[in-house]
């Protein structure tokens, strides 16, 4: 057998196929199992653990041959909250290690290691879920009396403006964030048998509390959703409806900051009398929950005087924010309204201005208050980049994942990097073998059971949609959402999506466009594969709860399966101009091609069964998924 190909075929995880118990107890022995091709030049193999800080090796025995494909199995002693460990295999020629990230023929570092984890709660519904992401404020009308009126009010000289749901939505310039169309909970409930029947199992709401712009970053007051939404009740209102339903809900908000017009703050008075908040009274008890320096200077996030930062060395900002039982974030978390969860705004920045470094800190703190209120909540964290550190079991559940998969895929399929984009304009084309690397030095850093959390989007309210760019088109769209769906962890579809709503490319504002519920969107054959994707994530437990591998990264094509011993799933995605032929390796996951020759999406596929797999043709700038068979 070929040295380079049984190497390929060695596999696990931390899903239930190769760990006997994912989520241990304390002092529970766990049998870890590793997987090779029947008939490898294997000698033996040993898990490398750490215990009370000593290495130790256990020899691990082979077992039964399933699919082809042989499994050596061992006991791993759980004596602390987090046992790491590796795969030492012996075979005629070398010693090879194996990690989350991959075969090593030297001695690897911790940092790729398998990871059990004795005192993690797992939000577990979240590897099914399929959120759906509503911006309130452009989704649905549902009560027209709670409409904004143009001149209702005005933030820095710029006035509140009614729009009619079919305008062209204001750019910055011209709307300052104060163009209004009505959106509110009472649609979002309204809308629910439509969601519902998409395949929706899960919404994340940008923010609700009150606040004078459209997005609501600008909270002026975390206790009460805004009245131009619904308030306090529709809230109440919709959570109960979307539980009956089988529908979570989580929200937005940002503890790093509030509007200047915030209760706390209040400068300029716009909401509140004058004669309280920090800015205006240098005695008042919030004055601390902010950072004033010399003649009433304040710092802003990101610069933004809108916006001033939080200053968390107050006992009481903390207090207020978490710790009590009447904190912002029990309050919500608690009946009447019972959210499902928090998604948390510039999450990277949280707690962190110079000298004052508190996010690790504060998170465990936050995590702990949070799930006292519901342990099955789940905690979602803006970050763009690489937040591993973050990612262990004691801080968030999963970041937005832009940095894993929606920056990976988009610029595979043409575009450039959303985050470097202004700074770096390389012409050169990504390949497969990028896609492999960028993927898996996210999830190889992360405990299985945090992998399974993973929020993976394409689209959201800070980025442009990927449709509306003129260059991707329907197979990049099919392509990006095969990528996102195959990765472990939820999909999120950004509202509208599935309906090809409008938008443009050039600023925020195009894209946060009013859904158009005027046209036949569930007659669309982009409405019929979100659709598609949705039912097979809740029909095939691979989708949910299966072992993810890349079996293939060459040049314009990449592969991945997620896998369970009784199915295989398998996506090859290629961003090349021109037809490409691949090999794919499906016996190193003991599947075999299926015998229709189209896909799931019945594309038409010419393959060539082979030894080990089979031999792919696969048309220009395609993306193909099929259903597997095992051996």
């Amino acid at each position: 057998m070929n040295m380079d190909k049984w190497l390929n075929s060695v596999y696990s995880d931390g899903t239930g196929e190769f760990v006997s118990s994912p989520l241990p107890s304390p002092r529970d022995n766990v049998t870890v199992r590793l997987r090779i091709i029947e008939g490898a030049p294997v000698e033996r193999v040993f898990i490398r653990s750490l215990h009370n800080g000593l290495q130790s090796f256990t020899e691990m025995r082979p077992g039964e041959i399933i699919h082809g494909l042989r499994y050596y199995e061992a006991p791993v002693h759980i004596n602390e909250d987090r046992v790491q460990y590796h795969f030492c295999i012996a075979a005629s020629d070398t010693t090879y290690y194996y990690t989350q990230m991959g075969i090593t023929t030297y001695v690897p570092d911790h940092t790729y290691d398998f990871v059990l984890l004795s005192n993690y709660v797992q939000p577990e519904w979240v590897k099914s879920a399929v959120f759906y992401q509503i911006f309130p404020e452009r989704f649905c009308n549902g009560d027209r009396s709670n409409d904004v009126v143009t001149g209702e009010y005005y933030v820095g000289g710029y006035p509140a403006l009614h729009r009619e749901w079919d305008d062209k939505v204001l750019d910055y310039e011209h709307g300052r964030c104060m163009d209004f169309y009505g959106g509110d909970l009472q649609g979002i409930r309204r809308k629910l048998p439509y969601l519902k029947k998409l395949g929706v199992t899960a919404l994340y709401l940008n923010p609700i509390f009150a606040g004078p712009s459209v997005h609501k970053y600008d909270c002026v007051d975390y206790f009460h959703v805004d009245p131009h939404f619904g308030g306090d009740e529709a809230l109440a209102e919709l959570t109960r409806a979307a539980h009956e339903q089988g529908i979570r809900v989580i929200l937005d908000i940002s503890i790093n900051h509030t509007g200047s017009d915030h209760r706390w703050f209040n400068k300029d008075g716009v909401f509140f009398p004058k004669t309280v908040g920090a800015y205006n009274d240098p005695g008042s008890p919030e004055r601390s929950f902010y950072y004033f320096g010399e003649g009433n200077s304040y710092h802003g996030w990101y610069g933004n005087a809108h916006m001033p930062t939080l200053n968390y060395n107050s006992q009481k900002l903390r207090d207020d924010v978490y710790r009590a039982q009447d904190s912002v974030l029990r309050k919500w978390l608690k009946p009447p309204y019972n959210i499902d969860g928090w998604r948390f705004d510039v999450a990277d920045t949280f707690a962190r201005h110079d000298d004052t470094q508190l996010a690790h800190t504060l998170w465990p703190e936050i995590r702990r208050a949070i799930r006292e209120e519901n342990p099955q909540a789940y905690i979602l964290a803006e970050d763009w980049g690489d937040c591993a550190q973050y990612l262990q079991g004691g801080e968030w559940d999963s970041p937005m994942n832009y940095f894993g998969c929606a920056r990976v895929i988009r610029e595979f399929l043409g575009q450039r990097d959303l985050f470097l984009h202004p700074l770096l304009r390389s012409k050169r084309k990504m390949t497969g073998e990028d896609v492999k690397a960028r993927v898996m030095q996210h999830f190889a850093k992360l405990p299985w059971v945090i992998q399974e959390n993973q929020f993976n989007l394409v689209d959201s309210h800070d980025v442009p949609r990927l449709h509306n760019d003129p260059a991707m088109d329907m197979r990049a769209r099919r392509a990006a959402l095969i990528f996102q769906f195959i990765l472990p962890g939820a999909a999120s579809i950004y509202y509208g999506d599935e309906a090809d709503i409008g938008g443009t490319t050039d600023t925020n504002e195009g894209c946060r466009w009013p859904m158009p519920w005027d046209k036949d969107i569930e007659g669309t054959d982009t409405y019929r594969l979100y659709h598609m994707m949705c039912v097979l994530k809740a029909s095939h437990r691979a989708l949910r709860e299966g072992g993810m591998k890349f079996l293939l990264a060459d040049g314009s094509v990449f592969a991945i399966a997620r896998f369970t011993r009784e199915e295989a799933f398998v996506a090859v995605i290629s961003n090349s101009d021109d037809e490409e032929t691949v090999a794919l390796p499906l016996r190193d996951i003991g599947a075999k091609m299926p015998a229709s020759g189209a896909d799931i999406f019945e594309s038409a596929v010419s393959f060539i069964p082979s030894d080990g797999g089979a031999i792919l043709t696969i048309p220009p700038r395609a993306s193909l998924l099929f259903n597997c068979p095992m051996l």
